[in-house]
Protein backbone atom coordinates (compact mmCIF):
# COMPACT_ATOMS: atom_id res chain seq x y z
CA UNK A 1 0.00 0.00 0.00
CA UNK A 2 1.59 3.54 -0.95
CA UNK A 3 -1.84 5.67 -0.04
CA UNK A 4 -1.87 9.55 -0.72
CA UNK A 5 -4.96 11.34 0.90
CA UNK A 6 -5.19 15.45 1.15
CA UNK A 7 -6.87 17.24 3.77
CA UNK A 8 -7.20 20.71 5.65
CA UNK A 9 -6.63 19.32 9.00
CA UNK A 10 -4.92 16.01 9.74
CA UNK A 11 -5.23 14.83 13.39
CA UNK A 12 -2.73 12.70 15.02
CA UNK A 13 -4.73 10.82 18.39
CA UNK A 14 -8.39 10.03 18.89
CA UNK A 15 -9.42 11.21 22.42
CA UNK A 16 -10.98 14.44 23.29
CA UNK A 17 -8.44 17.11 22.33
CA UNK A 18 -8.15 15.32 18.90
CA UNK A 19 -11.56 14.51 18.32
CA UNK A 20 -13.26 18.09 19.78
CA UNK A 21 -10.68 19.91 16.67
CA UNK A 22 -11.73 17.90 13.99
CA UNK A 23 -15.47 17.67 14.54
CA UNK A 24 -14.90 21.58 15.19
CA UNK A 25 -13.32 21.80 12.23
CA UNK A 26 -15.27 19.42 10.49
CA UNK A 27 -18.10 21.85 11.31
CA UNK A 28 -16.39 24.99 9.96
CA UNK A 29 -16.11 22.84 6.14
CA UNK A 30 -12.77 21.12 6.61
CA UNK A 31 -11.90 18.18 5.15
CA UNK A 32 -10.45 16.23 8.37
CA UNK A 33 -8.78 12.93 9.22
CA UNK A 34 -8.01 11.33 11.98
CA UNK A 35 -5.35 8.81 12.54
CA UNK A 36 -5.81 6.74 15.40
CA UNK A 37 -3.27 4.36 16.55
CA UNK A 38 -6.21 2.46 18.05
CA UNK A 39 -8.57 -0.11 16.72
CA UNK A 40 -11.92 1.00 15.60
CA UNK A 41 -14.09 2.90 18.17
CA UNK A 42 -16.37 0.62 19.81
CA UNK A 43 -17.82 1.86 23.24
CA UNK A 44 -18.51 -2.12 24.39
CA UNK A 45 -14.83 -2.88 24.24
CA UNK A 46 -13.35 -3.49 27.78
CA UNK A 47 -9.90 -1.87 26.67
CA UNK A 48 -9.41 1.10 24.83
CA UNK A 49 -6.88 3.10 23.36
CA UNK A 50 -6.96 6.30 24.66
CA UNK A 51 -6.68 7.92 28.15
CA UNK A 52 -9.86 9.88 27.92
CA UNK A 53 -11.94 6.63 28.16
CA UNK A 54 -10.03 5.88 31.30
CA UNK A 55 -10.76 9.23 33.21
CA UNK A 56 -12.64 8.83 36.54
CA UNK A 57 -13.24 11.96 38.20
CA UNK A 58 -14.39 14.59 36.07
CA UNK A 59 -14.20 17.72 34.62
CA UNK A 60 -13.14 20.82 36.60
CA UNK A 61 -15.10 23.73 35.41
CA UNK A 62 -17.24 26.85 36.95
CA UNK A 63 -20.79 26.49 36.56
CA UNK A 64 -22.78 29.54 35.76
CA UNK A 65 -24.75 28.97 38.61
CA UNK A 66 -22.62 27.75 41.10
CA UNK A 67 -22.60 30.54 43.63
CA UNK A 68 -19.68 29.74 45.77
CA UNK A 69 -17.03 29.23 42.28
CA UNK A 70 -15.62 31.75 40.27
CA UNK A 71 -13.26 31.66 37.26
CA UNK A 72 -10.62 33.65 39.73
CA UNK A 73 -10.89 30.38 42.30
CA UNK A 74 -10.34 28.58 39.71
CA UNK A 75 -7.22 29.95 38.48
CA UNK A 76 -6.29 30.62 42.10
CA UNK A 77 -6.47 26.33 42.89
CA UNK A 78 -4.55 25.93 39.74
CA UNK A 79 -1.74 27.94 40.28
CA UNK A 80 -1.15 26.78 43.81
CA UNK A 81 -0.98 23.31 42.69
CA UNK A 82 1.77 24.54 39.76
CA UNK A 83 4.31 25.14 42.62
CA UNK A 84 5.43 28.24 40.65
CA UNK A 85 5.51 27.33 37.38
CA UNK A 86 1.86 27.68 36.21
CA UNK A 87 0.92 30.64 33.67
CA UNK A 88 -1.39 32.84 35.09
CA UNK A 89 -2.83 34.22 31.47
CA UNK A 90 -3.41 31.20 29.61
CA UNK A 91 -4.64 29.41 32.47
CA UNK A 92 -7.38 32.26 32.98
CA UNK A 93 -8.08 32.03 29.37
CA UNK A 94 -8.24 27.79 29.44
CA UNK A 95 -10.67 28.39 32.38
CA UNK A 96 -12.74 30.95 31.32
CA UNK A 97 -13.34 28.89 28.02
CA UNK A 98 -14.60 25.78 30.21
CA UNK A 99 -18.52 26.03 30.48
CA UNK A 100 -18.81 27.15 26.36
CA UNK A 101 -16.93 23.86 26.03
CA UNK A 102 -18.73 22.24 27.89
CA UNK A 103 -21.81 23.43 26.64
CA UNK A 104 -20.52 22.15 23.05
CA UNK A 105 -19.60 18.55 24.23
CA UNK A 106 -23.40 18.67 25.40
CA UNK A 107 -24.67 19.49 21.99
CA UNK A 108 -22.63 16.40 20.77
CA UNK A 109 -24.64 14.24 23.60
CA UNK A 110 -22.74 13.51 26.13
CA UNK A 111 -24.74 13.27 29.33
CA UNK A 112 -23.50 14.07 32.89
CA UNK A 113 -24.50 13.22 36.57
CA UNK A 114 -27.42 15.71 37.44
CA UNK A 115 -29.66 15.95 41.12
CA UNK A 116 -33.65 15.65 41.67
CA UNK A 117 -33.01 19.93 40.56
CA UNK A 118 -31.76 18.84 37.36
CA UNK A 119 -28.54 20.60 38.24
CA UNK A 120 -25.00 18.92 37.70
CA UNK A 121 -23.67 16.92 40.61
CA UNK A 122 -20.81 17.97 41.57
CA UNK A 123 -17.99 16.79 43.56
CA UNK A 124 -14.35 18.06 45.15
CA UNK A 125 -10.90 16.63 44.59
CA UNK A 126 -7.29 17.11 45.58
CA UNK A 127 -6.34 21.01 45.38
CA UNK A 128 -9.67 22.33 44.75
CA UNK A 129 -11.46 24.79 47.39
CA UNK A 130 -14.64 23.75 46.68
CA UNK A 131 -17.16 21.05 44.39
CA UNK A 132 -16.74 21.98 40.91
CA UNK A 133 -16.13 18.50 39.20
CA UNK A 134 -18.64 17.29 36.95
CA UNK A 135 -19.42 13.95 36.49
CA UNK A 136 -20.62 11.07 34.59
CA UNK A 137 -21.67 7.39 35.40
CA UNK A 138 -20.46 8.10 38.90
CA UNK A 139 -17.00 7.98 37.94
CA UNK A 140 -17.16 7.12 34.02
CA UNK A 141 -16.86 10.69 32.88
CA UNK A 142 -14.15 9.56 30.26
CA UNK A 143 -15.95 7.08 28.67
CA UNK A 144 -18.69 9.40 28.35
CA UNK A 145 -16.22 11.76 26.80
CA UNK A 146 -15.00 9.09 24.87
CA UNK A 147 -18.72 7.47 23.66
CA UNK A 148 -20.14 11.24 22.75
CA UNK A 149 -17.46 12.59 20.45
CA UNK A 150 -16.87 8.88 18.95
CA UNK A 151 -20.71 8.60 18.07
CA UNK A 152 -20.62 12.46 16.68
CA UNK A 153 -17.54 11.72 14.48
CA UNK A 154 -19.84 8.81 12.78
CA UNK A 155 -22.27 11.24 12.19
CA UNK A 156 -19.37 13.77 10.85
CA UNK A 157 -17.68 13.57 7.59
CA UNK A 158 -14.67 13.19 9.47
CA UNK A 159 -12.14 10.55 7.75
CA UNK A 160 -10.81 7.99 10.88
CA UNK A 161 -7.94 5.58 9.34
CA UNK A 162 -7.99 3.15 12.77
CA UNK A 163 -5.02 1.13 13.38
CA UNK A 164 -2.65 3.89 11.54
CA UNK A 165 0.00 4.94 13.63
CA UNK A 166 1.93 8.15 12.49
CA UNK A 167 5.89 7.85 11.85
CA UNK A 168 6.61 11.25 10.32
CA UNK A 169 5.09 14.89 10.57
CA UNK A 170 6.38 16.08 7.05
CA UNK A 171 7.62 19.28 6.58
CA UNK A 172 9.31 21.40 3.17
CA UNK A 173 11.74 23.30 2.83
CA UNK A 174 10.28 26.39 4.07
CA UNK A 175 10.15 24.68 7.42
CA UNK A 176 6.28 24.44 7.52
CA UNK A 177 4.23 20.99 7.46
CA UNK A 178 3.00 19.50 4.84
CA UNK A 179 1.18 16.32 6.57
CA UNK A 180 2.01 13.13 8.19
CA UNK A 181 3.06 9.75 7.33
CA UNK A 182 1.80 6.51 8.72
CA UNK A 183 1.75 3.15 8.51
CA UNK A 184 -0.44 0.56 8.87
CA UNK A 185 0.43 -3.56 8.67
CA UNK A 186 -1.07 -3.06 4.91
CA UNK A 187 1.98 -0.53 4.25
CA UNK A 188 2.65 3.38 4.31
CA UNK A 189 0.26 6.15 3.44
CA UNK A 190 0.80 9.62 3.62
CA UNK A 191 -2.15 12.29 4.54
CA UNK A 192 -1.04 15.81 3.07
CA UNK A 193 -2.26 18.82 4.81
CA UNK A 194 -0.87 22.62 5.32
CA UNK A 195 -2.27 21.83 9.50
CA UNK A 196 -1.00 18.75 11.58
CA UNK A 197 -2.48 18.35 15.36
CA UNK A 198 -0.66 16.26 17.44
CA UNK A 199 -3.14 14.88 20.38
CA UNK A 200 -1.40 11.66 21.27
CA UNK A 201 -1.77 11.81 24.93
CA UNK A 202 0.84 11.35 27.37
CA UNK A 203 4.36 8.76 28.33
CA UNK A 204 2.52 6.32 31.16
CA UNK A 205 4.79 3.69 29.41
CA UNK A 206 7.88 5.24 30.44
CA UNK A 207 7.24 3.41 33.71
CA UNK A 208 6.82 0.15 34.47
CA UNK A 209 3.32 0.81 36.36
CA UNK A 210 0.76 3.62 35.00
CA UNK A 211 -2.75 4.16 34.73
CA UNK A 212 -2.52 4.64 30.87
CA UNK A 213 -3.60 2.59 27.82
CA UNK A 214 -0.69 0.89 26.18
CA UNK A 215 -0.66 3.12 23.29
CA UNK A 216 0.47 5.79 25.74
CA UNK A 217 4.00 5.96 24.63
CA UNK A 218 5.53 9.54 24.00
CA UNK A 219 4.88 9.31 20.18
CA UNK A 220 3.37 12.97 19.90
CA UNK A 221 6.65 14.03 22.03
CA UNK A 222 9.08 12.33 19.35
CA UNK A 223 7.19 13.15 15.82
CA UNK A 224 7.41 16.69 17.52
CA UNK A 225 11.38 17.08 18.34
CA UNK A 226 12.21 15.21 14.97
CA UNK A 227 9.57 17.98 13.51
CA UNK A 228 12.14 20.55 14.81
CA UNK A 229 9.34 21.79 17.83
CA UNK A 230 9.78 22.31 21.53
CA UNK A 231 9.35 20.27 24.48
CA UNK A 232 9.04 22.00 27.71
CA UNK A 233 8.57 21.06 31.30
CA UNK A 234 8.89 16.88 30.96
CA UNK A 235 10.67 16.77 33.93
CA UNK A 236 7.36 16.77 35.41
CA UNK A 237 5.35 13.59 35.49
CA UNK A 238 2.73 13.06 37.91
CA UNK A 239 2.41 10.14 39.67
CA UNK A 240 -1.20 9.10 40.69
CA UNK A 241 -1.12 9.15 44.57
CA UNK A 242 -4.04 5.81 44.22
CA UNK A 243 -3.30 3.19 42.05
CA UNK A 244 -4.79 -0.11 42.73
CA UNK A 245 -1.77 -2.31 44.33
CA UNK A 246 -1.33 -5.53 42.22
CA UNK A 247 1.63 -7.78 43.44
CA UNK A 248 4.02 -7.93 40.39
CA UNK A 249 1.29 -6.25 37.76
CA UNK A 250 2.81 -4.11 35.01
CA UNK A 251 1.62 -2.27 32.31
CA UNK A 252 -1.40 -0.67 32.52
CA UNK A 253 -3.05 -0.51 36.51
CA UNK A 254 -6.75 0.23 37.40
CA UNK A 255 -7.14 3.81 38.78
CA UNK A 256 -8.71 4.50 42.17
CA UNK A 257 -10.11 7.99 41.80
CA UNK A 258 -9.48 10.76 43.60
CA UNK A 259 -13.24 11.47 43.59
CA UNK A 260 -13.24 8.39 46.67
CA UNK A 261 -11.26 11.09 48.74
CA UNK A 262 -13.74 13.85 47.96
CA UNK A 263 -16.15 11.88 49.04
CA UNK A 264 -14.86 10.67 52.55
CA UNK A 265 -12.30 8.49 51.98
CA UNK A 266 -9.41 8.02 53.82
CA UNK A 267 -5.78 7.07 53.22
CA UNK A 268 -4.47 5.32 56.07
CA UNK A 269 -1.10 3.03 56.37
CA UNK A 270 -0.34 -0.77 57.40
CA UNK A 271 -0.82 -0.02 61.23
CA UNK A 272 -3.71 2.33 59.99
CA UNK A 273 -2.40 5.27 60.68
CA UNK A 274 -3.29 8.36 58.33
CA UNK A 275 -1.07 8.91 55.84
CA UNK A 276 -1.38 13.25 55.32
CA UNK A 277 -1.98 14.16 59.01
CA UNK A 278 0.49 16.69 59.70
CA UNK A 279 1.83 17.03 56.03
CA UNK A 280 -0.69 19.38 54.51
CA UNK A 281 -3.66 21.65 55.93
CA UNK A 282 -5.74 19.83 53.37
CA UNK A 283 -4.88 16.62 54.67
CA UNK A 284 -6.17 13.66 51.50
CA UNK A 285 -7.11 16.71 49.70
CA UNK A 286 -3.77 17.53 48.95
CA UNK A 287 -1.99 18.60 45.99
CA UNK A 288 -1.33 15.05 44.02
CA UNK A 289 2.60 15.47 44.54
CA UNK A 290 2.02 15.77 48.19
CA UNK A 291 -0.53 13.39 48.76
CA UNK A 292 2.07 10.24 46.29
CA UNK A 293 5.23 11.47 48.39
CA UNK A 294 2.91 11.12 51.61
CA UNK A 295 1.96 7.65 50.59
CA UNK A 296 5.08 6.65 49.55
CA UNK A 297 7.43 7.75 52.92
CA UNK A 298 4.30 5.71 54.99
CA UNK A 299 5.23 2.77 52.73
CA UNK A 300 8.94 3.31 53.52
CA UNK A 301 8.45 3.94 57.38
CA UNK A 302 5.94 0.79 57.59
CA UNK A 303 8.05 -1.47 54.96
CA UNK A 304 4.39 -2.40 53.54
CA UNK A 305 4.33 -2.47 49.75
CA UNK A 306 1.07 0.18 49.64
CA UNK A 307 -0.79 1.72 51.84
CA UNK A 308 -4.95 1.76 51.90
CA UNK A 309 -8.19 3.65 50.70
CA UNK A 310 -10.56 3.63 53.93
CA UNK A 311 -13.78 3.71 51.69
CA UNK A 312 -15.94 2.88 54.31
CA UNK A 313 -16.89 6.58 54.90
CA UNK A 314 -18.23 6.14 51.08
CA UNK A 315 -21.86 5.71 51.19
CA UNK A 316 -23.00 3.39 48.56
CA UNK A 317 -19.67 3.18 47.11
CA UNK A 318 -20.09 0.47 44.52
CA UNK A 319 -23.28 3.07 43.01
CA UNK A 320 -21.32 5.89 42.86
CA UNK A 321 -17.83 4.46 41.47
CA UNK A 322 -18.52 1.45 39.69
CA UNK A 323 -15.87 2.05 37.33
CA UNK A 324 -13.26 1.71 40.02
CA UNK A 325 -15.35 -1.32 41.80
CA UNK A 326 -15.13 -3.33 38.97
CA UNK A 327 -11.70 -2.50 38.15
CA UNK A 328 -11.00 -4.27 41.03
CA UNK A 329 -13.04 -6.99 40.92
CA UNK A 330 -11.31 -7.74 37.17
CA UNK A 331 -8.32 -7.11 38.76
CA UNK A 332 -8.58 -10.25 41.61
CA UNK A 333 -8.33 -7.86 44.73
CA UNK A 334 -10.97 -8.72 47.22
CA UNK A 335 -11.15 -5.49 49.61
CA UNK A 336 -10.76 -6.71 53.55
CA UNK A 337 -13.46 -4.39 55.89
CA UNK A 338 -13.90 -1.47 52.95
CA UNK A 339 -9.60 -1.05 52.55
CA UNK A 340 -8.27 -0.76 49.12
CA UNK A 341 -4.98 -1.43 48.53
CA UNK A 342 -3.11 1.54 46.63
CA UNK A 343 -0.04 2.49 45.64
CA UNK A 344 1.72 5.63 43.47
CA UNK A 345 1.24 5.27 39.86
CA UNK A 346 2.35 7.31 36.57
CA UNK A 347 -0.29 9.19 35.60
CA UNK A 348 -0.22 12.11 33.65
CA UNK A 349 2.59 14.34 32.20
CA UNK A 350 2.30 17.84 32.98
CA UNK A 351 4.69 19.21 30.30
CA UNK A 352 4.82 18.66 26.57
CA UNK A 353 5.21 20.05 23.31
CA UNK A 354 5.60 23.72 23.86
CA UNK A 355 2.48 25.51 22.14
CA UNK A 356 0.93 28.98 22.46
CA UNK A 357 -2.71 29.50 24.08
CA UNK A 358 -4.00 28.73 20.11
CA UNK A 359 -2.00 25.06 20.19
CA UNK A 360 0.43 26.97 17.73
CA UNK A 361 3.94 25.28 18.10
CA UNK A 362 7.57 26.79 16.82
CA UNK A 363 7.06 24.79 13.78
CA UNK A 364 4.63 26.52 11.42
CA UNK A 365 1.57 24.58 10.93
CA UNK A 366 2.29 22.13 13.61
CA UNK A 367 -0.07 22.32 16.77
CA UNK A 368 -0.22 20.41 19.74
CA UNK A 369 -3.12 19.99 22.43
CA UNK A 370 -4.43 18.11 24.99
CA UNK A 371 -1.59 15.96 27.13
CA UNK A 372 1.32 15.75 24.36
CA UNK A 373 0.89 19.63 24.74
CA UNK A 374 2.43 22.03 27.52
CA UNK A 375 0.10 24.89 27.47
CA UNK A 376 1.54 27.02 30.60
CA UNK A 377 -1.86 25.23 32.48
CA UNK A 378 -0.70 22.49 34.63
CA UNK A 379 3.24 23.98 35.95
CA UNK A 380 4.92 22.03 38.01
CA UNK A 381 2.24 19.53 39.31
CA UNK A 382 -1.57 19.33 37.30
CA UNK A 383 -4.73 20.21 39.40
CA UNK A 384 -7.35 16.83 39.35
CA UNK A 385 -9.91 16.90 36.62
CA UNK A 386 -8.21 19.64 34.31
CA UNK A 387 -6.78 17.88 31.91
CA UNK A 388 -10.27 17.15 29.94
CA UNK A 389 -11.15 20.31 30.30
CA UNK A 390 -8.45 21.84 28.85
CA UNK A 391 -8.61 19.16 26.00
CA UNK A 392 -12.05 20.20 25.16
CA UNK A 393 -10.75 24.01 24.82
CA UNK A 394 -7.37 23.48 23.16
CA UNK A 395 -8.82 21.11 20.50
CA UNK A 396 -11.70 23.73 19.67
CA UNK A 397 -9.01 26.73 19.35
CA UNK A 398 -7.08 24.32 17.10
CA UNK A 399 -9.19 23.84 14.59
CA UNK A 400 -9.60 27.80 14.68
CA UNK A 401 -6.09 27.87 13.74
CA UNK A 402 -6.71 25.02 11.41
CA UNK A 403 -9.63 27.06 9.55
CA UNK A 404 -7.36 30.10 9.65
CA UNK A 405 -4.62 28.24 7.69
CA UNK A 406 -6.91 26.47 5.16
CA UNK A 407 -5.88 28.51 2.16
CA UNK A 408 -2.20 28.12 2.77
CA UNK A 409 -0.40 26.90 -0.31
CA UNK A 410 0.62 22.96 -0.63
CA UNK A 411 3.87 21.96 0.33
CA UNK A 412 6.41 19.62 -1.11
CA UNK A 413 8.26 17.33 1.60
CA UNK A 414 10.05 14.32 0.85
CA UNK A 415 8.21 11.07 1.94
CA UNK A 416 11.78 8.96 2.44
CA UNK A 417 11.86 8.32 6.65
CA UNK A 418 14.88 6.36 8.71
CA UNK A 419 14.42 2.88 8.63
CA UNK A 420 16.11 2.38 11.73
CA UNK A 421 16.34 4.72 15.29
CA UNK A 422 17.70 3.89 18.80
CA UNK A 423 15.02 1.90 20.35
CA UNK A 424 15.52 0.72 23.68
CA UNK A 425 14.39 -2.83 24.82
CA UNK A 426 10.98 -1.70 26.55
CA UNK A 427 11.19 -3.82 30.03
CA UNK A 428 14.67 -2.21 30.49
CA UNK A 429 13.98 1.22 29.90
CA UNK A 430 10.34 1.06 32.00
CA UNK A 431 12.47 -0.67 35.19
CA UNK A 432 15.14 2.18 34.66
CA UNK A 433 12.74 4.87 34.77
CA UNK A 434 10.42 3.45 37.31
CA UNK A 435 13.76 3.11 39.97
CA UNK A 436 15.57 6.67 39.18
CA UNK A 437 13.04 9.01 37.50
CA UNK A 438 10.07 8.50 39.19
CA UNK A 439 9.02 10.09 42.95
CA UNK A 440 12.66 10.15 43.77
CA UNK A 441 15.71 11.25 41.41
CA UNK A 442 19.17 12.15 41.92
CA UNK A 443 22.74 13.26 39.89
CA UNK A 444 24.30 9.49 39.45
CA UNK A 445 20.75 7.69 39.26
CA UNK A 446 19.81 9.95 36.02
CA UNK A 447 22.93 9.67 34.74
CA UNK A 448 23.38 5.79 34.71
CA UNK A 449 19.83 5.99 32.86
CA UNK A 450 21.13 8.84 30.73
CA UNK A 451 24.01 6.68 29.69
CA UNK A 452 21.57 3.24 28.93
CA UNK A 453 19.67 5.51 26.98
CA UNK A 454 22.32 7.14 24.66
CA UNK A 455 23.01 3.15 24.33
CA UNK A 456 20.24 1.96 23.15
CA UNK A 457 20.78 0.14 19.26
CA UNK A 458 19.22 1.38 16.18
CA UNK A 459 15.83 -0.98 15.84
CA UNK A 460 13.82 -1.32 12.33
CA UNK A 461 10.73 0.58 12.59
CA UNK A 462 8.68 -1.36 10.44
CA UNK A 463 6.13 -3.10 13.26
CA UNK A 464 4.11 -0.66 15.62
CA UNK A 465 6.44 -2.56 18.75
CA UNK A 466 10.10 -0.87 16.90
CA UNK A 467 7.91 2.45 16.52
CA UNK A 468 6.57 2.94 19.98
CA UNK A 469 10.14 1.76 21.25
CA UNK A 470 12.10 4.49 19.97
CA UNK A 471 9.36 6.91 21.04
CA UNK A 472 9.60 5.80 24.38
CA UNK A 473 13.49 6.39 24.08
CA UNK A 474 13.83 9.74 22.89
CA UNK A 475 11.28 10.37 25.01
CA UNK A 476 12.91 9.01 27.83
CA UNK A 477 16.15 11.08 26.85
CA UNK A 478 14.05 14.47 26.95
CA UNK A 479 12.23 13.67 30.54
CA UNK A 480 16.07 12.68 32.27
CA UNK A 481 17.67 15.78 30.30
CA UNK A 482 14.79 17.97 32.08
CA UNK A 483 14.98 15.97 35.25
CA UNK A 484 19.05 16.40 35.44
CA UNK A 485 18.77 20.40 34.84
CA UNK A 486 16.42 21.03 37.02
CA UNK A 487 18.65 20.89 40.26
CA UNK A 488 15.91 21.60 42.71
CA UNK A 489 12.62 20.33 44.09
CA UNK A 490 9.41 21.60 42.99
CA UNK A 491 6.23 20.10 42.85
CA UNK A 492 5.84 16.34 41.08
CA UNK A 493 10.02 16.55 40.64
CA UNK A 494 11.89 15.72 43.24
CA UNK A 495 15.55 15.43 43.60
CA UNK A 496 16.85 13.82 46.68
CA UNK A 497 20.15 15.81 46.55
CA UNK A 498 18.60 18.90 45.79
CA UNK A 499 15.43 18.78 48.09
CA UNK A 500 14.61 22.33 48.03
CA UNK A 501 12.62 24.76 46.10
CA UNK A 502 14.75 27.00 44.42
CA UNK A 503 14.12 31.10 45.29
CA UNK A 504 13.54 31.54 41.85
CA UNK A 505 12.35 29.34 38.95
CA UNK A 506 10.91 29.22 35.32
CA UNK A 507 10.55 26.66 32.88
CA UNK A 508 13.06 25.40 29.98
CA UNK A 509 12.73 24.19 26.82
CA UNK A 510 14.59 21.58 24.77
CA UNK A 511 15.14 20.64 21.17
CA UNK A 512 16.37 17.54 19.03
CA UNK A 513 19.92 18.65 17.30
CA UNK A 514 20.94 16.41 15.06
CA UNK A 515 20.20 13.75 17.30
CA UNK A 516 21.20 15.31 20.95
CA UNK A 517 18.85 17.05 23.00
CA UNK A 518 20.03 20.94 23.84
CA UNK A 519 18.18 23.69 25.44
CA UNK A 520 16.39 26.94 23.15
CA UNK A 521 17.83 29.68 24.57
CA UNK A 522 15.61 31.66 22.74
CA UNK A 523 12.73 30.55 24.86
CA UNK A 524 12.16 33.46 27.84
CA UNK A 525 9.75 30.92 29.87
CA UNK A 526 6.53 32.00 28.07
CA UNK A 527 3.63 31.11 26.44
CA UNK A 528 3.73 33.67 24.23
CA UNK A 529 7.13 33.31 22.83
CA UNK A 530 6.14 30.09 20.90
CA UNK A 531 3.65 29.80 17.86
CA UNK A 532 4.47 32.97 16.19
CA UNK A 533 5.41 31.38 13.03
CA UNK A 534 1.79 29.27 12.64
Amino acid sequence: MNEETRADLVVVGAGVAGLTAALSAAESGLKVVVLNKGRHWRPEDADQSTSTFYAQGGIAVVLPDNDEDSPELHVADTLAAGAGLTEQAPTAEIVGAGWASIRRLIGWGAQFDTGADGRFLRTREGGHSVRRIIHAGGDATGAQVQAALGAAVVQSPVQVFDEARAVEVLTGASGRTAGVRYRTDDGDGVVWAPTVLLATGGVGHLYAATTNPAGATGDGLALALRAGAAVADLEFVQFHPTMLYVPGARGRRTLVSEALRGEGGRLVDAEGNSVTAGVHPMGDLAPRDVVARAVTAAMARTGAPCVYLDTTPIDDLARRFPTVMAGVASAGVSPVDGLLPVVPGAHYLCGGVATDVYGRTRVPGLLAAGEVARTGLHGANRLASNSLLEGLVMGRRAAEVAVSRRTEPAEAASTQVADELPAADRKSLQDKMSGAVALLRDASGLAAVADFLDAAPRRDQQSRAGTEDAALTLTARAVVAAAAAREESRGCHYRADHPDPAAASSSRTFLLREGELVVDSAFAGSWRDVGAGS
